[in-house]
């Protein structure tokens, strides 16, 4: 897997195998974020959060809408749907369940071959 291809391009498609992989290596690298905040003592006040999980937090955003739209091209549609997660409630559930759950477009579309293909 090219996983410099995953994080940092905004083209292309992945399929649902990809995407949980790539979901799965954010959220790992946040837990060892906290835990080293928690270990060194660098959490800020009372509130949990700490310099180091601020920092991968800030960049994972970007990693994260970068699997957001190559998954979003999966299923056909712009990667500027994940601007749905902005929606209280609604918009992560939408977001779950059509990157996570719904299979992608067969064949190829306007974003590229069928990464199942």
């Amino acid at each position: 897997m090219d996983w410099k291809y995953l994080y940092t391009s905004f083209d292309g498609r992945i399929n649902r195998a990809k995407f949980w992989a790539g979901v799965g290596i954010l959220i790992a690298i946040s837990i060892v974020a906290t835990i080293l905040d928690a270990i060194l003592g660098l959490d800020i006040g009372d509130s949990g959060f700490g310099i180091i999980g601020m920092i991968v937090s800030l960049a994972s955003i970007y990693f994260a809408l970068a699997l957001y739209a190559k998954r979003w091209h999966d299923r056909d549609k712009s990667g500027w749907w994940s601007l749905i997660a902005l929606v209280p409630l609604i918009g992560a559930i939408w977001l779950i369940v059509e990157l996570g759950i719904l299979e992608g477009v067969k064949g190829a579309n306007r974003y590229g071959p069928d990464p199942l293909a």
